[in-house]
């Protein structure tokens, strides 16, 4: 299958001289969910900005969509949905996907058709008029996850988008990026649940800059000879030290 994500050797050093990253290399497939599963401060949030152009690179190479990251040319090929909140508060919900909506050069017919979609896909409708602040968190988080949403980009970056929600709302969104895999999107999460390894086609298990394994849950456990992705994870860790 044809990867929509290549990296070679890639190493993130900080200029007070952390390595975030180390000889990370890894080809990601095309039209899946692929899980960066690990600890708080494992690397994940910092691989997602290298693949989106927002982090520079101390040695190796990424592209994504067969383009160098950074290009100009994979403008509206991707979103990046961050962790913390990135709409707009004191507008609502529709003023902020229109808002966005315009960002992308999206006017008229158009922008009010992709705006009701993204609305949809999130089941928001109901709250489409309120002022984002009025929201609860899991509505706030759904808010930025259909910003993400417009312009139908192939591919979606969605650094923790599940943190803090309760078990109903995850159950909600892993719905979601499941139907959009189907769709024929490519949906790359980060997450530092372990439960949440299992909801993923393709993982990549992260810590301390390192990749510990890049493989389905099934062939992790089979290989680790383990019964749950944690187990699993557990057992590498222990190899690794």
């Amino acid at each position: 299958m044809e990867a929509v994500v290549s990296v070679k050797n890639l190493s993130i050093v900080y200029k007070n001289g952390l390595r975030a990253l180390e000889d990370v290399s890894l080809e990601l497939p095309r039209g899946k969910i692929t899980g960066f599963i690990g600890p708080s401060g494992a690397g994940k949030t910092t691989l997602i900005r290298v693949l989106v152009g927002r982090q520079r690179i101390a040695d190796g190479s990424a592209t994504v969509l067969g383009e160098p990251v950074g290009s100009a040319r994979l403008r509206g090929q991707f979103s990046y949905m961050t962790q913390n909140l990135s709409v707009y508060p004191d507008l609502t919900v529709t003023e902020n996907l229109s808002y966005f909506a315009h960002m992308l050069e999206l006017y008229g017919s158009a922008s009010t058709s992709a705006v009701h979609e993204a609305i949809q896909t999130v089941d928001l409708t109901p709250q489409a008029l309120q002022v984002v602040s009025s929201l609860s968190g899991g509505q706030k988080q759904r808010v930025s996850l259909a910003v993400a949403l417009l312009g139908d980009p192939p591919l979606l970056f969605l650094d923790e988008p599940t943190v803090g929600l309760d078990p109903v709302l995850r159950e909600q969104l892993w719905k979601l990026f499941r139907e959009l895999a189907r769709s024929g999107k490519t949906v790359i999460v980060t997450s530092h649940v372990m439960d949440e390894a299992d909801r993923c086609d393709d993982l990549v298990l992260i810590r301390s800059g390192k990749v510990l394994a890049h493989a389905s849950p099934h062939e992790l456990c089979t290989h680790t000879h383990s019964k749950t992705v944690e187990e699993g994870f557990i057992k590498l860790v222990e190899q690794a030290a």
